[in-house]
């Protein structure tokens, strides 16, 4: 309590005795003005590292609830200190992107003022604690933790040496702009799940085995040259449609969505990969839910349209109707949220000259977030640093995973003991094994392999082991 001052205070400082699920801990709960909560927790039985955990969509959740306070003491429990914060709001007073309704402040603590102040407190604490700084500092996230992660490089590249960006979503004015744009495609045609299956169907069918093994997974959905107007059956009812075909009007609304984001005669995002429509009977509805959703406004409707009415224009605009959205003009109204939201500059030479390394993973069936996005974004440090991004910074692509894990192929990997042992130990992420694990069953392994490489199946062994899997150089151009 005493360290509190005009920087930080300290609200709660408790030592917590170790129980069968935790270790033994201090736990420190602290305020940054204005409204930035965070939490310390410190193992008495420490490992001399640091893991700080991101935070999904729009943030604003508390240390103080269940779930996260069991969060920390699992990290605390691995030797680790555990740091989080909110980010600057309350989502349950301000719920979605409310917080950001004439408030520049709170825009720019979610953006990244919130990350870098708790880390630099939490490395004061840790010194007063301890009496030595941490050893080695790494950082935690997808989705909007992804973006985090990414800022933290961008911006302030000594504050960790190893940081995990699952599924970032860097461009996240863009993703809300297509978020729209798949909104009003869908609300002139819409599809149901059923829909959905067919266009799987012919997906699949069409470009399946491309990769040397037909087994449900697009290895790399770029080399699919799918057609929805050619490769779906079309009913003769130019409105109406059934279970097994699509009317034309719901022809180009996929049209739309594979195309990506058109303004003023070019493409701004990129449209969704093929390859994500197939759909797992055990989640099929939380799955579905970013793209399709039968009950209500899908998930990319309800954020895109939080985003357009406190976030994206100055001054805000609380009754914005998303539907009146102009592609050729709103888009570049844009430029203050852009400014500080989005974690899209390629020259990360700063943190490659900080020593830093970085492990990027993006599911190539994810609906909530496009994994385009990561491509283009490590095509485009390739360009600036060139082949010795390499080095320092390396992309996972995940066949038939979903947004940050889930989906109908593997999903689950160590992607923090391989970037440990990068850091700390120069061994290089050179493949992953990751798992896809059901009730505590492995069904199958697979190899992870570093973008552009692709893993290839050897013709002879098991497909659902790694074992059967090389690493190879893709036979397709990348996408810049």
């Amino acid at each position: 309590m005493e360290l509190t001052g005009y920087d930080y205070s300290i609200l709660e400082a408790e030592l917590l005795p170790a129980t069968q699920e935790s270790a033994e801990r201090c736990r420190v709960l602290g305020l940054l003005p204005p409204e930035i909560m965070f939490e310390v927790v410190l193992p008495t039985a420490w490992n001399g590292r640091l893991l700080m955990t991101g935070n999904g969509g729009y943030a604003g959740t508390s240390p103080n609830i269940p779930r996260r306070q069991q969060r920390s003491g699992q990290i605390a429990s691995q030797g680790f200190i555990s740091v989080y914060t909110n980010t600057g709001h309350d989502s349950t007073a301000e719920p979605l992107g409310s917080f950001a309704l004439s408030n520049r402040g709170k825009e720019v603590d979610y953006s990244f003022r919130a990350i870098r102040l708790t880390i630099q407190t939490a490395k004061e604490l840790v010194a007063q604690y301890y009496g030595r700084p941490p050893s080695y500092s790494y950082w935690e996230g997808c989705s909007t933790g992804g973006r985090q992660g990414l800022m933290e490089a961008q911006r302030f590249p000594e504050d960790f040496d190893g940081i995990i960006a699952g599924a970032p979503v860097l461009d996240f004015t863009g993703t809300q702009i297509w978020g729209a744009w798949n909104a009003k495609a869908l609300s002139l045609a819409p599809l149901s799940l059923e829909h959905i299956e067919l266009v799987a169907d012919a997906v699949y069918a069409r470009c399946d085995a491309l990769d040397g093994l037909r087994d449900g997974l697009l290895e790399d959905p770029r080399a699919c040259d799918f057609d929805p107007s050619r490769d779906i059956p079309q009913c003769t009812d130019p409105v109406a449609s059934d279970q097994a075909c699509l009317s034309p009007t719901q022809i180009q609304a996929l049209e739309k969505i594979y195309g990506g984001v058109r303004s003023r005669d070019q493409v701004i995002f990129p449209g969704l990969p093929v390859g994500a429509e197939a759909i797992t009977k055990s989640q099929a509805r939380a799955r579905s839910g970013w793209l399709i959703n039968e009950r209500g406004p899908n998930r990319q409707q309800v954020f895109a349209e939080t985003f357009l009415r406190y976030m994206a224009f100055e001054p805000d605009e609380p009754e914005f109707d998303w539907r009146a959205f102009d592609f050729d003009t709103d888009p570049y109204r844009m430029d203050f949220i852009r400014s500080i939201l989005d974690a899209t500059d390629p020259d990360l030479g700063r943190f490659r000259n900080a020593e830093g390394k970085m492990l990027m993973y993006f599911g190539w069936a994810d609906t909530a977030l496009n994994p385009m996005m990561g491509v283009n974004y490590y095509e485009k440090v390739l360009s600036v640093t060139g082949e010795t991004t390499q080095d320092f910074f390396r992309l996972f692509m995940v066949p038939g995973m979903f947004h940050c894990g889930g989906g109908f192929g593997v999903f689950q990997a160590d992607y923090l003991s391989a970037l440990m042992a990068w850091v700390e130990e120069g061994v290089v992420p050179e493949r992953l094994i990751a798992s896809r694990i059901i009730e505590g069953e492995t069904e199958m392994t697979r190899p992870l392999c570093p973008y552009p490489k692709t893993a290839q199946y050897d013709g002879e062994g098991d497909p659902n082991t790694a074992e059967s899997f090389r690493c190879v150089s893709p036979p397709l151009p990348r996408t810049p």
